[in-house]
């Protein structure tokens, strides 16, 4: 049986390279958003340089199996396309107390209806809150 990542690879007609494999099956085995750095550390010692993460995460993300979640202090986080739509992603919850980030995978969010005039590409939710584990520690 084929490795998801490889499966990934496939789906969208890209050579299985050492960068894309790493990085999907890092992904794939987290369940909230990463930046770059967050990547090469979990990679470990044969992550590719910060470079070839960088545009490795580009084309990824222009083939639709990446994509980046939201920005925070000036710094992407990266996951999986696949609980996503085109126009809308999944929201996000960090919470203020132990910074941990959880996709909200089965809230639901209406699109925003713009004024006359904007064209909206990508919506994109980020909450912040206190997570239930935090709030039972106080």
């Amino acid at each position: 049986m084929k490795n998801k990542a490889v499966q990934l690879l496939e789906s969208a007609n890209l050579r299985q390279t050492s960068p894309r494999l790493a990085i999907l099956n890092v992904l794939l085995k987290t369940k909230a958003p990463l930046t770059r750095e967050q990547i090469a550390e979990k990679i470990g010692a044969n992550a590719p340089n910060k470079t070839t993460i960088y545009r490795t995460l580009t084309h990824l993300v222009e083939k639709n199996l990446v994509h980046q979640a939201y920005l925070e202090e000036r710094t992407w986080h990266f996951e999986l396309a696949h609980n996503c739509g085109k126009h809308q992603c999944h929201p996000h919850f960090t919470c203020t107390v132990c910074l941990q980030t959880q996709c909200l995978t089965n809230a639901a969010a209406p699109m925003v209806q713009l004024p006359k005039g904007f064209q909206l590409h990508r919506q994109q939710i980020h909450i912040e809150g206190i997570c239930p584990d935090c709030q039972n520690k106080s």
